[in-house]
């Protein structure tokens, strides 16, 4: 088999069992679940606590001692063997525990798979720049592929979305066997202290003010990079609490609508370096923090008919713009003013604190925000039923009550037990407050120069 297409089924394989349920997770937890948002926060903010350290334990790992494709292997097969285990949690706690393994067996081998890939193309003498963004792109590809089977198959809600990511997390297990031997490099100097084969040195950059400043940013705006991945599939889920959405293409395709958001992601990273060539590393960060500010904005006055659905697709695809513009110009800084000695460290330190303590407190603050503040109770058929926008008596409202809420209008119009609804239109409202304050206070504080050679490092 040709090796290009050997290395994109691993880059289409790596992201298509995240995507089998990272989107969906939320429809399983609160739908068939009924568990609270303080608590979804926290499994959501799993990743987090497993980006701090799990990559960095691994690439030693890898660097001194084992294969990369087989460390990747174990860890594949055991991620896939505890998406089977997580769904027969029965508390919110134990699902927490199970989740926290599973993105300790995971979130590594997104570097390893990278890693793999390098060696793989410069052993047989490939242009890596070239050769590595068309194989990588199939990861994107891999992601929205998942949501669209776990959509179409009907496991949005239920655990088949897990079983889909776990049988294919073992079958990438086991191809990863097949691959080219990635063996240790040792290119770590055993006399070096343990402090600097660990890369934290690389923490001696938050003396520096503007590094500081940035790593800074990097985590709040890792906190919102979160949001929408935990909560963007349920939100138009839960239009179908509404009479008049109910049976609407928003809310029984939701995934396949929110996977616009993917295909919005691959086609930006084309327009990256034209955008850091004409207007500078800054200000293409500063675009990615008030695209957010569209994203959370368009949401909140999103609705599944007319043109709220238009809405919907702009929030979709101003995501694309938001993620990108980023993590690339974020990655691109590094690249540029850090020592060539912790350049790798630098790297992990920006995705310990995007991915790691980003959306991590991101997380956590937002599922506890959430319940605290948006969320309300209704034990009155006609208070709800107005705010549905429907008459208590209406069939499809008296369906949704029995079906979904497990209750019914009492003789007195009393609720024979009480409704929680999250008012989506604040919470998204509320992100992009965030998000624009985020963007004001960068465009104030932070100060760097636009040098467009920097745009080289994207190119060679």
């Amino acid at each position: 088999m040709n090796l290009k297409l050997r290395l994109t089924i691993l880059s289409f394989l790596q992201f298509f069992v995240w995507g089998a349920w990272l989107i969906t997770m939320a429809n399983f937890w609160f739908g068939t679940k009924h568990w609270d948002g303080t608590q979804f926060g926290a499994v959501f903010g799993t990743m987090g606590i497993a980006s701090i350290f799990m990559p960095t334990l691994t690439g030693i790992i890898a660097d001194r001692w084992v294969n990369a494709e087989r460390i990747f292997s174990v860890l594949q097969i055991l991620y896939g063997i505890t998406l089977f285990i997580l769904p027969h949690t029965e508390t919110p706690s134990s699902f927490y525990l199970i989740m926290l393994v599973a993105m300790c067996f995971y979130m590594p081998t997104i570097a390893l798979a990278n890693s793999i890939s390098y060696t793989v193309l410069k052993n047989s003498n490939l242009d890596v720049v070239k050769d590595f963004p068309p194989i990588r792109v199939w990861g994107t590809i891999g992601f929205i592929v998942a949501m669209w089977v776990t959509n179409l198959t009907g496991n949005k809600a239920t655990e088949g979305q897990f079983y889909i990511g776990g049988i294919a997390a073992i079958i990438l297990g086991i191809y990863a066997l097949t691959l080219p031997k990635c063996p240790p490099q040792k290119l770590i100097d055993k006399s070096t202290s343990i402090f600097e084969q660990l890369g934290l040195n690389a923490f001696k950059l938050f003396a520096n003010y503007k590094m500081a400043l940035f790593f800074g940013f990097s985590m709040l705006l890792g906190a919102a990079l979160q949001l929408t991945n935990a909560y963007g599939d349920v939100f138009l889920s839960e239009f179908s609490h509404f009479p008049k959405y109910a049976d609407s293409f928003v809310v029984q395709r939701s995934t396949i609508v929110m996977s616009i958001s993917q295909v919005s992601e691959t086609l930006f990273i084309l327009a990256i370096p034209f955008f850091l060539k004409r207007y500078g590393i800054k200000k293409v960060m500063l675009i990615s923090m008030f695209a957010w500010v569209l994203r959370f904005g368009f949401f909140a006055y999103g609705t599944p008919e007319g043109y709220g659905v238009s809405l919907i697709v702009l929030s979709c695809i101003v995501y694309g713009m938001a993620f990108d513009f980023f993590n690339i110009s974020g990655s691109l800084f590094v690249e540029t003013t850090t020592d060539k000695k912790i350049r790798s460290s630098a790297q992990g330190l920006f995705m310990m604190m995007t991915n790691g303590f980003g959306a991590y407190f991101g997380s956590n603050i937002a599922g506890w925000a959430i319940d605290k503040f948006f969320t309300h109770k209704f034990v009155n058929a006609t208070e709800l039923s107005t705010y549905l926008d429907t008459t208590p008596n209406n069939p499809t409202f008296l369906e949704i009550l029995k079906n979904t809420f497990n209750s019914a209008v009492n003789a007195d119009g009393t609720l024979s037990s009480a409704v929680m609804l999250r008012d989506w239109t604040n919470i998204w409202l509320a992100f992009a407050a965030y998000a624009l304050v985020l963007a004001v206070l960068f465009a104030i504080l932070f100060r760097h120069e636009h040098k467009p050679e920097d745009v080289s490092v994207v190119k060679h």
